[in-house]
């Protein structure tokens, strides 16, 4: 097992070549009607640029920085004014969970700018937002999948060796690219051995685990890279509380190999993981 920055840059370029051709990462416009609504006879000039301008125009400019950090920095220029208690504030704090932005995310970000904008406001930012993000309660696969560029996929059908629900996007299989397997809060697959190839794992969303057969579990969060060596009995998956999203690849493979499926990691051994 290792970790590679130099492997992370070179699958990463190829999984975002392999991305740019899939329609299934077509980013959906911004359609706002609010302003035209409330003030389109009494403000006209001031409803268009709401509407067409803020967010027909800037906030569809994805390809420059996606919905998800523009929530977030709405969110902060919102609370930097003090502007918490505002009709506003909450429909940017939905939209940003909307976005996919996670409790985690949000919670440290307000954090952050607390010592930079002051505790109270980072206070007022709190009671708002833990309405909308209730505790225990995981993002959706909608936002989950506005959080990653990579799409979710189709249902796994290899159910038979998974616990809980998984997704795959293969990514061009037929030029070598890789997998994309995501994993909804508590799903992992069973114990397995890859025979006479390595596995490579890169962690590009959410939270999961990673262990090997007599070895602690490794927490994978986006730029983790694991090469599992071969013929290494392991397991993989999501933490309970967070989605989880991985690029799979095969590498230095010989002749005759193959994956062999094992038994379920025991319901006790996951419940120990943080």
């Amino acid at each position: 097992m290792k970790k590679s920055v130099l492997g992370l840059l070179a699958l990463l370029c190829l999984s975002l070549s392999v991305q740019a051709q899939n329609p299934m990462n077509t980013k959906e416009p911004i359609r706002q009607t609010a302003g035209h609504k409330a003030l389109g006879n009494f403000a006209p000039e001031f409803a268009h640029l709401n509407d067409d301008v803020l967010f027909g125009e800037v906030w569809n400019r994805q390809d420059e920085l996606s919905l998800h950090d523009r929530s977030l920095v709405t969110v902060i220029s919102l609370m930097s004014q003090g502007l918490t208690t505002d009709i506003s504030f909450r429909h940017h704090l939905e939209n940003a969970k909307a976005h996919g932005v996670s409790r985690e995310e949000m919670a440290e970000v307000v954090t952050h700018a607390a010592f930079y904008m002051g505790w109270p406001k980072a206070w007022a930012t709190f009671r708002a937002a833990k309405e909308i993000w209730p505790e225990g309660q995981a993002l959706t696969r909608e936002e989950f999948q506005m959080s990653t560029p990579y799409p979710v996929g189709e249902p796994n059908k290899l159910t038979q060796y998974f616990s809980g629900k998984s997704y795959l996007a293969p990514m061009d299989r037929a030029k070598g690219g890789p997998t994309n397997v995501t994993f909804e809060p508590g799903a992992r697959n069973n114990w397995h051995i890859h025979h006479k190839s390595v596995q490579v794992l890169v962690c590009v969303a959410g939270r999961g685990w990673y262990q090997e057969w007599g070895k602690p579990a490794v927490e994978m969060r986006p730029g983790t890279v694991i090469a599992i060596p071969a013929e290494t009995k392991h397991w993989h998956g999501a933490a309970r509380d967070s989605w989880f999203q991985h690029l799979a690849y095969m590498t230095k493979a010989e002749e005759g190999a193959a994956n062999e499926w094992l038994e379920p990691l025991a319901d006790s051994e996951y419940a120990k993981l943080k």
